[in-house]
């Protein structure tokens, strides 16, 4: 079985969020106490994916390059690419096309926050859904569904149909930003042509699969916390609800260090390292904390 390689979109000029994102890429702006890109990082590991390729714009790849590096130090493998300019989700899959190669791929927006405790669980049925040839994507019930990828679904729970930004949606459940793909994606994307907004929809991708009855959805409409962080609000939000839930709980949500060592992907001594680099700050001595109990 082909193994599933990772990739964040992280490009895109974040206009919504000026003038905040004018010196820095949205992914790199904080949620509650770590970079937004954690958590679309943390959900490429808890599926078991260590090949990463993230996609940047030009300007901000070497801040990137920074925080994250090669990945060595988290036991895992990332790689870098750019997007000269924002072409659309589906064009990440072009970008990435050698990264790809003969593997399978999870593509993940690097704005969407995703968090449940069954996640592993979900991203497991996705991986498994590649055995069969189908494709995965996840639903979300939103308030404005207009302003995304609208699923129609029957009475079965079947997906009818999937309308980009329609005027009159036929649900409230839309397409996040999270979609597992077989190889054959790439075939796809290559025959893609732009749409009216001049990009390469991910919608078109997903239709595609769907009239070929390889596509199956998993609504995340329930019991996952979803957050697109297109807004000031929903920043702050994001910030407060894992501010309360880690002072709750006393766990982290997103911690990749953490995650990496409980994988075993990292050590003891490595895990340490990285602590120590950090011990000033709340989230190092957590790190710190489960290295005593450990």
């Amino acid at each position: 079985m082909n193994t599933t390689k990772g990739i964040i979109l992280a490009g895109g000029y974040g206009s919504r969020l000026y003038p905040l994102t004018y010196g820095v890429s949205k992914q790199l702006i904080p949620v509650y106490d770590k970079p937004m890109i954690y958590y679309p990082l943390s959900i490429l590991l808890i599926a078991g994916i260590k090949d990463i390729l993230i996609i940047t714009k030009i300007e901000d790849n070497s801040s990137f390059r920074k925080l994250l590096g090669d990945g060595k130090k988290y036991g895992i493998n990332i790689e870098y690419a750019i997007q000269e300019t924002p072409g659309g989700i589906a064009e990440a899959l072009i970008i990435g096309a050698n990264f790809i190669d003969k593997n399978n791929v999870c593509l993940i927006l690097g704005d969407n926050i995703f968090y449940s405790e069954k996640m592993e669980i979900y991203l497991s049925k996705a991986q498994n859904n590649f055995i069969d040839g189908f494709s995965t994507i996840f639903g979300v019930k939103v308030d404005n569904p207009s302003e995304f990828g609208v699923v129609e679904l029957n009475s079965d729970k079947e997906i009818i149909s999937i309308i980009e930004k329609p005027i009159k949606p036929k649900s409230e459940i839309i397409v996040s930003g999270l979609y597992f793909y077989p190889n054959n994606v790439l075939e796809i994307v290559s025959d893609l042509k732009p749409s009216n907004r001049g990009e390469l929809e991910i919608t078109d991708i997903n239709s595609f699969y769907l009239n070929k009855q390889k596509l199956k959805m998993i609504d995340f409409s329930n019991d996952v916390t979803w957050v697109d962080t297109g807004t000031y609000k929903s920043l702050i939000d994001a910030s407060n609800y894992f501010q309360q839930f880690e002072e709750n709980s006393g766990r982290k949500v997103a911690c990749i260090e953490e995650l990496v060592y409980k994988m075993g992907y990292i050590n003891k001594e490595q895990l340490t390292e990285i602590a120590n680099d950090m011990k000033s700050s709340e989230y190092g001595r957590y790190l710190l904390e489960i290295l005593k109990y450990d």
